[in-house]
Formats: structure tokens, sequence, C-alpha cells
């Protein structure tokens, strides 16, 4: 990250973290080996594996036997619904605000979503609906935290509901976003199946973890080695995960601190926009006061009579990066499918902007964002929106 730009989408990437960058060269410069080998090398680069699934699993409050390393969250999510499908047939379950790495898994095997409330959560009740009105569940998937406007589901209420209206399913939870917000390990008490990904936290792209419970039947999605005891076929990054552990250590030990001083910036930026623009923007979640039910460091808006496309190419050009709905769709012509479950109206939606904070943020960061976008935002307004 360079020294001029402001940095507003962690909720996409976040900048690598200096633990994660030193224990990534540490472990490429002691480990050459493929840790699958049988020579003392690649013992020794197991060892390295074996200490970072062990760190991961502890962090989380899950056993080091059920940590599957994948190449990141969308392998993850999609190990967990189309392996569990794979393996046991039945119909699955998701939110209609999932991350499209489950939702499109589950539309592509003929499955059922569950609508969202105007606050973009699911409740329990709509899920017991759901699941009593569908045959031969396998598998239900509902998002930890919302990657685009940052609400917190109540896992483990949606867990009992689970086990008392489908006892035969299997719960998956992707956790990508959750890890800086939440105590995940207090959330995912109750959770079959869990997804995280090292780039949200600091950690390196590319790297992620399943946590898979004992017993669970998964049928591995990449053949070819079996590796990750059977579940996914392919030569183990050991630097990446001595990486991604020390992201996750670094992320857990911080949050509580983390969380407070990022919910200040964050509710600074929102306050700011509000007062400059007045009714121009509409946050779409944080109320006065905000909402404890949404993630510290993501701030949902929607600029109504603004086209965000139009406004994210002017932030770029001055340094601020940010994106529209999630950074998936940016670029995309239509609005946000968690928005439109949200029952948010096209028109505004279009207007969607995501501003999100991370481990990196400074004060410095928000108070350029409010010079830069208010004068953006009236611009594009004197030209009818973009």
């Amino acid at each position: 990250m360079s020294a001029s730009e402001i940095y507003l989408d962690h909720a996409a990437s976040t900048v690598v973290r200096a633990e994660a960058q030193a224990a990534w060269t540490a472990a490429t410069e002691a480990h050459h080996a493929n840790p699958t080998g049988a020579h003392k090398a690649a013992r020794d680069a197991r060892r390295a594996l074996d200490d970072a699934r062990d760190l991961i699993a502890s962090l989380i409050g899950r056993d080091p036997a059920e940590v599957v390393f994948t190449s990141g969250g969308s392998e993850a999510d999609n190990l967990a619904v189309r392996g569990v499908l794979a393996a046991r047939g039945g119909t699955a379950v998701c939110s209609a605000g999932e991350h499209h790495a489950v939702l499109e898994p589950v539309e592509h095997a003929g499955g059922v979503t569950v609508g969202l409330d105007s606050m973009g959560r699911v409740r329990p009740e709509a899920l017991a609906a759901v699941l009593g009105a569908t045959d031969d569940v396998s598998v239900v998937s509902i998002i930890a935290v919302n990657n685009e406007t940052g609400a917190i589901n109540d896992l483990p209420a949606l867990a009992q509901v689970v086990r008392e209206h489908a006892p035969g399913a299997l719960f998956h939870t992707d956790a990508v976003q959750a890890l800086s917000w939440i105590d995940l390990a207090a959330a995912v008490a109750d959770v079959d199946m869990v997804s995280i990904t090292g780039h949200k936290v600091g950690g390196p792209i590319g790297t992620g973890v399943l946590f898979v419970r004992s017993g669970i039947e998964l049928e591995a999605q990449i053949l070819g080695g079996g590796q990750e005891r059977g579940r996914r076929a392919g030569t183990p990054d050991v630097a990446g995960a001595a990486a991604f552990a020390a992201a996750v250590k670094a992320t857990v030990e911080r949050r509580p601190s983390e969380v407070v001083r990022l919910r200040e910036l964050r509710d600074r930026l929102v306050d700011g926009l509000v007062d400059r623009l007045g009714s121009v923007v509409v946050p779409t979640l944080l109320g006065k006061g905000h909402d404890s039910g949404v993630a510290a460091g993501i701030a949902h808006l929607c600029l109504d009579g603004v086209e965000a496309e139009a406004l994210l190419f002017l932030l770029d050009a001055q340094g601020l990066r940010a994106s529209a709905a999630s950074s998936c769709s940016s670029g995309a012509q239509d609005p946000s499918h968690v928005l439109a479950a949200m029952g948010v109206p096209r028109e505004l939606a279009v207007g969607s902007l995501r501003l999100s904070l991370g481990h990196s943020s400074t004060p410095g960061d928000i108070e350029a964002a409010l010079e830069i976008i208010p004068p953006a935002v009236e611009r594009l307004l004197s030209h009818g929106g973009g």
C-alpha cells in the first residue's frame, strides 16, 4: 500500500500483517520439501504444517484433525456444500444473502434459499419455516458476517433451528468475513463446518481452511493425491499455512481492542458523511447511535441519486479504494443480490458503497475520505448522478 493511498476496502482483502510476512519468509527459507514425503526435509516441512494446523485450530476452538487447508474461502465453501451433496445427496439450503461461493453451488444443485429481514439477517423462524417445508435437507449454510453489509447472524440460534427442524442435516457457515469482528470460537461451537481465509485477516491470498467436524462424510472436490485426510488433494503450501496461522493469531489476540478502535473510526466516517451530504447518504444498517449487530469495520451506504460505479471511478483517481457492494460484484450491471433480498429498492441499490476498515486503518484515512468523498458525490449529483 502506497503512502498516498486511502485503503477502505479491507472487506475485499487486507494488507498483509508483518507477523504473517515474517512467518512466510521464515518458512520459505526453512522448508523447500514436499511435506507429504518421507525423508527428513519432508518430515520437517510436515511438522511446520502441523504446527500451523494446531495453532489455527486452537484459536478457533476446534480440533486440529478438523482442519482442511484450501486455496481460500471460495474453495472451502464449495467443498462444504458440494462435498456434502456429492457424499450424501439431498437438498442444500442457504440464505439469500450468501457470498456467491455458497449461493451458486446451492442454486446449481437445485437448492433452496431463506430470505433476509430488513437488517440483512436470517431470522430463526424464517429458517425453521424453510426447513419444515423442504424434504431431505442434507446441508444448511448461513453466513456468519455478511461480506457486503457487515450484518452479523446469530449462529448459535440458527444452529439450534437446524438441529430441531433438520436433525439429519449438517450446518456450515461461511465465516470468511467474521474472524476480525466476533468471537468466532464461541459462535461456531455447534457448527459442523466453518470456512475461513487468510487474506481477510492480514494473511496471504490463496490460503484458507475448512473445518470439518470428525465423522462427517464429505467427498473431495479436488482429486489426485489424498492429502488433508483424503478431503483435498494437492501439495500443501507450508509457507502459506504458517503465514495464515500467524495472521489468525494476531487477529484473535488484538480483536477486542481493534473492534473498539475500528468501530469508532467507522462511526466517525459515517457521521461525517451524513453531516456533509445530509439525506443523500442512506446508511443501509447503521441507525442513530449505530448498531452492534454490524461488523465494526464495515460501513455500507446507499447514496441516493448517485451511481456507485461512477463514484468509485472518481474516488480511485484520488487514491481512495472502496467497493460498490462486494468486490466480487463491482463492475456488474445488476445491483447486489444481498440488497435485493433485504428489500432495498433497485434505484437506491445502484448507489451502494462499501467502505471497510482493517488493522492498518488510521484516523488519517478517515479524515482524508471525508475530504474526498463529499465533493465527488456532489459533482455527480450536479451531473445527474453519474
